[in-house]
């Protein structure tokens, strides 16, 4: 178990969301993302399946096929689209709900901060956008939130965060 390891890293998450969500224009949000990560029923589970350059939930989930500390988290963060999921009266499956702008700036701003965090000095800006695109295809998200991100990751890859985050300050509800 890396209690330390794994404090020191979701800590250094968090600080490198506060500052993109303060770059976005969300600060309030940013101050407060991730904090159930703290909480027993999520740290346990990543001190124990700590290693440094993934989610220990990918860990966790290969140990039991679940990982309960990602139920835990996702349920409980509205800037993950898993938390956008409901079933649908017409089709009786499990569907995207649209997110509000304001939770998807929230993702966009966590997922480059997760790159640079678990990807170090192989960083680069076109790499939230190639880990968004591997698994683009059997992800459950609300089209128009799934097409927003991808035009802010793809923005961020071609034009870099000034000028990314510039966009997203102005950017309003759809």
């Amino acid at each position: 178990m890396n209690v330390l390891g794994h404090f020191k890293t979701i800590t250094h998450h968090r600080h490198e969301v506060i500052k993109n969500c303060a770059k976005a224009g969300i600060l309030w949000q940013g101050l407060f993302h991730d904090m159930s990560k703290y909480s027993p029923t999520e740290f346990i589970p990543g001190a124990k399946y700590y290693q440094g350059n993934r989610s220990p939930n990918e860990a966790e989930r290969e140990s039991y096929g679940y990982s309960i500390a990602w139920i835990h988290h996702k349920g409980r963060n509205k800037h993950h689209f898993e938390y956008w999921t409901d079933y649908s009266p017409q089709t009786h499956k499990m569907e995207g709900v649209k997110m509000p702008v304001r939770y998807v700036k929230e993702m966009f701003c966590d997922r480059v901060a997760a790159s640079k965090i678990y990807l170090g000095d192989k960083y680069t800006d076109d790499a939230p956008l190639n880990y968004f695109l591997k698994a683009k295809k059997t992800r459950v998200i609300h089209p128009e939130t799934s097409d927003l991100l991808e035009k802010l990751l793809t923005m961020l890859s071609e034009k870099g965060e000034d000028e990314t985050f510039k966009y997203i300050r102005n950017l309003k509800n759809y």
